[in-house]
């Protein structure tokens, strides 16, 4: 059994291979079988560098505590201040059980296959596997679906960057030369050749200080932000309690973007030292889930309130534009970003690696590696220019891509799993799962539409995101 531990963001120290339906050393006859004693896979995990508690926790929190706080304010612009703050709290929840339910069946999946962990797409597989008989053929499928849907989930949040990126030097030279009339298209472009030799980095130890540095400046830039949202803010009867029906989709969408940190858990679960403190109660997941449902309705309650319907997609953008501190603020969240790009891309690589690495010769790796992450930039800020909106862009990631890994895989693996198992008391754990499913599918298909049609109609008429000066608005 290998027990070697791969050091990155999706493969686990499951190494999965010869079985028919996906590549795995899982033998569909031990499903079935009766083991003389109870395999434990937590006893199995060799781990160099284990995570402690305390650890995992600030490791949650740093994935879903990222550039989507920052989206929040707008999400409530979609729903109010009372739907938003209900919607939050209801979406935190749906958000946490769904992940409790990924780990789980991940540490019950284990057990039957008989290794120490397994990263999110060998789950899926293996709970296929392990499932009815009739469905266990679909296991490969499953597999390499959730696998490009990662990919295209973390290509997408690029594409989010490069307009994070654009948006925020645009508004600091904006003010710095009023005469400059540079579109945000421009910008976007202008990023390509910094990204490209960047992104040239491909092994994670070297990016440490960078993300390092990143985490630092984020910092900041959350503080200074707070600063602005809690000054002379105005009465709260100013703003709209309910928004209306219609923009709700934009609501759920920007808030499972700014949530949804399904693609890292697994990783974090398998570097626990003791990995059994991860669900329970209180258990890593849901001590971080608070804390994060806590600060994403505060920071989304409080910045509408500040600076309501002319909040942008990151309210960053909506500091005052005379006040130094605050062109600083915003020149640092570009620089945050520029620094979180290759993270992300490392991700996107990795999936792209394992998927080639039995196709492609090592003599041509270094070309490959390098063609690749040029032309994963280049594509990310070809979309990023083409659709400079920030608002609809984060709708639609979240929507299409973050609702289908975070809600209906889920939903569709424990329904699979436990169908020959227990489905609980009048089966309602397959009742409460297609619930999740459709509310996920509503979820894909009302935000997906929104989004389109509003990305649709800016790039028929050919401007860019509406840029509000806000001394001119607020007093």
């Amino acid at each position: 059994m290998d027990k070697k531990v791969e050091e990155n963001n999706f493969n686990s120290s499951a190494n999965l291979k010869d079985n028919p339906g996906f590549k795995s050393s899982l033998s569909i006859a031990t499903c079935d079988e009766k083991n003389e004693k109870a395999y434990n896979p937590f006893e199995h995990r060799e781990l160099q560098h284990p995570n402690s508690t305390i650890g995992s926790i600030l490791h949650l929190l740093k994935a879903c505590l990222g550039s989507g706080i920052l989206a929040m304010p707008a999400a409530f612009k979609h729903s109010g201040l009372v739907a938003g703050s209900i919607g939050t709290i209801l979406a935190g929840f749906v958000c946490t059980h769904t992940i409790s339910v990924l780990v789980k069946i991940s540490q019950e999946v284990c057990v039957d296959a008989k290794k120490p962990s397994m990263s999110f797409s060998e789950t899926c597989a293996a709970a296929f596997a392990y499932g009815p008989k009739k469905l266990r053929p679909w296991s490969n499928f499953f597999k390499v679906l959730v696998d490009f849907s990662l990919l295209l989930t973390y290509i997408s949040v690029l594409c989010v960057y490069v307009v994070f990126i654009g948006s925020s030097i645009k508004e600091v030279v904006d003010v710095l030369v009023p005469e400059s009339h540079i579109s945000i298209q421009t910008y976007c472009v202008l990023t390509l050749v910094p990204l490209v030799l960047l992104c040239q980095i491909r092994n994670l130890k070297y990016l440490v200080p960078v993300s390092g540095l990143a985490n630092a400046l984020i910092v900041i830039v959350f503080g200074a932000t707070m600063y602005y949202i809690f000054s002379d803010l105005p009465p709260v009867s100013e703003r709209e309690m309910v928004a209306k029906v219609s923009q709700w989709p934009l609501f759920v969408s920007t808030v499972i973007f700014a949530m949804e940190g399904i693609g890292v858990v697994m990783p974090v679960e398998n570097e626990m030292k003791k990995p059994e403190q991860f669900l329970g109660c209180p258990g890593v997941l849901n001590v971080s889930m608070v804390i994060v449902i806590v600060l994403y309705a505060l920071f989304g309650f409080f910045g509408y309130v500040q600076y309501g319907d002319i909040v942008m997609g990151s309210i960053t953008l909506n500091l005052p534009e005379n006040d130094k501190l605050a062109q600083a603020t915003k020149l640092l969240m570009a620089i945050v970003i520029y620094f979180s790009f290759p993270l992300q891309l490392y991700v996107s690589m990795e999936i792209i690696t394992r998927m080639t690495k039995n196709r492609m010769s090592s003599k041509f790796e270094n070309v490959f590696q390098i063609t690749i992450r040029t032309l994963i930039v280049m594509l990310t800020v070809g979309i990023a220019a083409a659709f400079p909106n920030l608002e609809l862009v984060i709708s639609f990631v979240g929507a299409v891509f973050l609702s289908t890994l975070g809600l209906l895989f889920p939903a569709i693996i424990e329904i699979v799993y436990r169908w020959d198992r227990d489905t609980g008391r009048f089966n309602y754990i397959i009742y409460k799962d297609i619930i999740i499913a459709i509310v996920s599918i509503i979820a894909l298909v009302s935000g997906a539409y929104v989004s389109v049609v509003g990305l649709i109609e800016e790039f028929i008429i050919g401007e860019g995101p509406e840029v509000h000066n806000e001394n001119d608005t607020l007093t």
